[in-house]
């Protein structure tokens, strides 16, 4: 298998193979941030709690821990997957992945939310296709 560095894409099957899968998998990179809120756990904390239900999510727990001097890792366990964000304030970056199942949900809301709330000065967003397996293809799951 080979292994590169380079942004490539990769298409194993072909467009009419590709069954409407509800998972939506988007990973959001944001630079020159405020360097403040990037550092604050309990901000960061609020903040992923806030995304997930602009994502129409349902959260059933959030983790966190401060790095010292300074970072923060935070990650909400979805009933539909999860969200976390990697937090780098001394270079005002951060990196958020989101994972989500289920056709009504939003991910996309969830990055606009983090976008404005960290005061990004710019991002770069990627969307993933995940194509689901025939047997789970319609299943939705119940957090309650």
């Amino acid at each position: 298998m080979k292994v590169s560095d380079k942004d490539e894409k990769v298409n194993i099957i072909s467009q009419d193979e590709i069954r409407e899968f509800q998972g939506k998998h988007i990973l959001l990179e944001l630079y020159n941030c405020d360097a403040l809120k990037l550092n604050d756990e309990l901000y960061l904390r609020c903040a992923i709690d806030h995304a997930s239900k602009f994502a129409k999510a349902t959260v059933l727990n959030l983790v966190s821990y401060k790095f010292q001097p300074h970072g923060v890792t935070a990650i909400a366990l979805l009933a539909e997957s999860h969200l976390s964000i990697h937090t780098w304030p001394e270079s005002g970056y951060a990196a958020v992945d989101i994972f989500t199942c289920g056709k009504n949900m939003s991910p996309e809301l969830a990055c606009e939310y983090l976008i404005d709330s960290l005061e990004a000065k710019s991002h770069y967003l990627r969307k993933i296709k995940r194509k689901s397996p025939e047997p789970i293809k319609n299943q939705v799951r119940n957090s309650f």
